[in-house]
């Protein structure tokens, strides 16, 4: 059995491995979705500017904004929700960790752009029955029109570009 640290270091050789921009531009209604599967550990990583998720790059400045905010919070922490890996595969999201100083209460202003960063991962119990992912990012944020995603597997890597109406990833073998 794989230690977790040899997990993190295969994972991070497999997505220092696709082939990336050395600077992410910053588009509104596009999000950058990275997928590596190791053996029965599935990690999902997104990166997108915030206004794809609330319509504002800067702190809450109105109770309906900070509500926007928490409810687009609690919308990417449900990561189960929001990535539905194939059934067969037995897959249970073990962590979600979403990223968005901007969000918190508190937070200063920090400039014109504010981006969210969050990873999920996911346990198989059946990883070969590990096809595709369903993305619902689409029906969980409106303002999304685009998402850009890589995917790493043991053996293959692709990307492909989901628009509205597409939701299904492949998963490279």
């Amino acid at each position: 059995m794989k230690t977790p640290a040899l997990i993190t270091s295969t994972l991070a050789a497999l997505l220092l491995s696709l082939p990336a921009a050395a600077q992410k531009a910053h588009v509104h209604g596009m999000a950058a979705l990275t997928m590596a599967v190791d053996g029965p550990i599935l990690s999902i990583t997104l990166e997108a500017p915030l206004d794809g998720f609330v319509g504002f790059e800067r702190p809450p400045r109105t109770d309906a904004e900070r509500k926007t905010a928490a409810e687009a919070l609690a919308r990417l922490k449900d990561g189960a929700a929001l990535f539905k890996p194939d059934a067969a595969a037995g897959c249970t999201l073990a962590e979600a960790t979403v990223d968005a100083p901007v969000l918190q209460p508190g937070a200063k202003a920090g400039g014109d752009h504010a981006d969210l960063d969050a990873s999920y991962t996911f346990r198989c119990s059946q990883p070969q029955a590990l096809r595709s992912v369903d993305v619902a990012l689409f029906d969980a944020f409106q303002r999304l029109t685009r998402i850009e995603v890589q995917v790493a597997g043991a053996k293959a890597q692709s990307k492909l570009t989901l628009r509205r109406g597409a939701r299904a990833v492949p998963l490279a073998r």
